[in-house]
């Protein structure tokens, strides 16, 4: 075979892998070049070829040694394995620029390889600088205190209405954190700043995810977990990892999921997490077996994960950003990855009974579940109840600013269609219709 036909550079696959996620983030070559010679197919000679080494050069550094630290290398093993510049802190490679500025075709041409952040992620990144290096912003602990605070509201009000008006100042608050970042010494405050950056750049992530823009979704969540690393946040690499594993079963990515849920447990285990932590990431793997339809696998990570709950102590200290995932968030759970699985029976009451427990404030969650519990109320062949759950999940919908809601009814949409004689089913479909249109 010519060296024209093998492929350019890594699988997809192989990148959006949270060890070479994490092996990027480090610059650690060794582990980099063994992940591509064994899940990518890059032999030591086709790395060496692909990146102007010789092949004795990556045989060494394959064992450890020596480190590479020489920027011009590492820029040609970017681009020479097409890693995209941000998994190794560098500037985005030529290559990744879009193809219509590249060859002058059409927009709608898709670019190889992971994608950079949304151009609004960036387009206020210098006035950002600016302003920062102009106001000569001095941490202090009101203002780390002031940064979480935006965090937690941000969340609530991601909660309520979802996240797409939220993204423009979650992205410039991650700015503004990274730029000061630069100007703190001190290694107390810096740990603080890492900590804070690594919330909002999984926040933005999530709001993303919530907007079913999946590849971008992930260049944040990539983010996320660099930050975390630099001050070996374990707990918090988990948290990140859970939300990839989630992304995961949206697109139908069934074992990457479960891969993910159980990296982000591992973690937890070298950290000692606490129980409700372990419970939320056990529910996580669930999610990968039931869309994988494993029956036995999901059943046991659904019983783990109570296992884990019922050794939740007041004293625990449990990360703020998992003390959502109450009894309500288990039951809901519980009952979809039931539900995912096809047994409506036992799903049903679950998904019901969290959804009286649920907060009323908390539009996006219940337009969701309810979703869901008319997909259970459906599968059990009470159509008209079935509909007005589905009717109200669509007024709730109608609410927040959340496509992967509406993606859900549209889903349910196609599920009405054998009973489209059905005079109730009729309305809601042209419901959905119109709410899309």
């Amino acid at each position: 075979m010519s060296e024209s036909t093998e492929p350019q550079g890594l699988p997809r696959r192989l990148l959006a892998d949270p060890d070479m996620v994490l092996a990027c983030a480090e610059r650690d070559f060794a582990r980099i070049f063994q992940l591509a010679a064994r899940r990518g197919g890059f032999h030591p000679s086709r790395i060496a070829r692909a990146c102007e080494l010789t092949p004795s050069r990556v045989g060494e550094v394959m064992k450890g040694r020596p480190k590479i630290t020489n920027m011009g290398v590492i820029e040609r093993i970017a681009d020479g394995l097409r890693i995209p510049g941000r998994m190794l802190g560098l500037a985005d490679r030529s290559w990744e620029q879009p193809a219509v500025l590249r060859q002058g075709l059409s927009p709608q041409v898709e670019v190889a390889h992971l994608p950079r952040p949304a151009p609004e992620a960036r387009a206020g990144t210098e006035l950002d600088d600016i302003l920062a290096i102009a106001a000569g912003t001095r941490v202090t602990p009101n203002v780390l205190r002031s940064l979480q605070a935006s965090i937690e509201d941000y969340w609530r009000r991601d909660d309520q209405h979802g996240g797409e008006a939220l993204r423009p100042a979650v992205i410039g608050q991650l700015r503004y954190v990274t730029g000061i970042m630069r100007d703190t010494a001190d290694p107390n405050y810096r740990r603080s700043l890492h900590g804070i950056a690594a919330e909002l750049a999984r926040l933005t992530g999530w709001t993303y995810f919530d907007a079913r823009q999946f590849n971008t979704a992930q260049s944040y969540f990539t983010e996320a977990l660099r930050f975390a690393r630099e001050i070996g946040d374990r707990p918090f690499i988990a948290n990140v990892l859970a939300c990839l594993s989630l992304q995961a079963t949206y697109q139908e990515k069934a074992q990457d999921a479960i891969t993910l849920a159980r990296a982000a447990q591992d973690n937890v285990h070298l950290d000692g997490g606490t129980p409700r932590l372990l419970s939320m990431l056990s529910m996580r793997e669930a999610f990968g077996h039931a869309s994988a339809h494993d029956q036995e696998a999901t059943h046991r990570a659904i019983a783990t994960a109570h296992d884990h709950f019922e050794r939740i102590a007041t004293t625990d200290d449990d990360p703020v950003w998992v003390q959502y995932f109450d009894h309500t968030k288990l039951t809901v759970d519980t009952g979809i990855a039931l539900g995912q699985l096809g047994d409506a029976t036992a799903a049903e009451p679950l998904i019901a009974e969290a959804l009286r427990g649920e907060p009323k404030t908390n539009l996006r969650g219940r337009a969701f579940h309810s979703f869901w519990l008319a997909r259970t109320q459906l599968q059990r062949q009470e159509l008209e109840l079935a509909c007005t759950t589905a009717t109200a999940a669509l007024d709730l919908a109608a609410a927040v600013e959340s496509p992967r809601v509406v993606a859900h009814l549209q889903e349910f949409r196609q599920l009405l269609k054998p009973y489209r004689g059905h005079t109730q089913a009729e309305e809601l479909v042209d419901r959905i219709t119109g709410s899309a249109g």
